[in-house]
């Protein structure tokens, strides 16, 4: 993702960096059927993150689900930027995609 592209937050878009590149999230109707196979019910899974119960390996799922372009990554280098930022750091991507899975667009 180029500077001169930025995120939509519209579109319930946001960012994270990932081996030194801000990488675009994009919570699309695909995404998110992909990452519901995978971690169970959306709505659950919101639940969790307000109970303050989401795991890390959730988060880094949806991430990686949620990711316009990784053809150039592994979802453990999802993980292990998630983990570098702490998950205070990953929050506000994480508030924009779980945003989107309830208000959608």
């Amino acid at each position: 993702m180029s500077a001169d592209e930025p995120v939509n937050p519209a579109r319930g878009e946001a960012a994270i960096e990932v081996l030194g590149r801000k990488r675009r999230l994009r919570p699309t109707f695909a995404a998110l059927v992909a990452a519901e196979e995978d971690l169970g019910p959306l709505f659950a899974l919101v639940e969790r993150a307000s109970e303050g119960r989401l795991k890390l390996g959730e988060m880094t799922s949806l991430f990686w689900h949620c990711l316009a372009d990784r053809a150039d990554l592994t979802r453990d280098d999802v993980g292990e930027a998630i983990a570098a930022q702490g998950l205070a750091g990953s929050a506000p991507a994480l508030r924009a995609v779980l945003k989107q899975v309830l208000q959608g667009a």
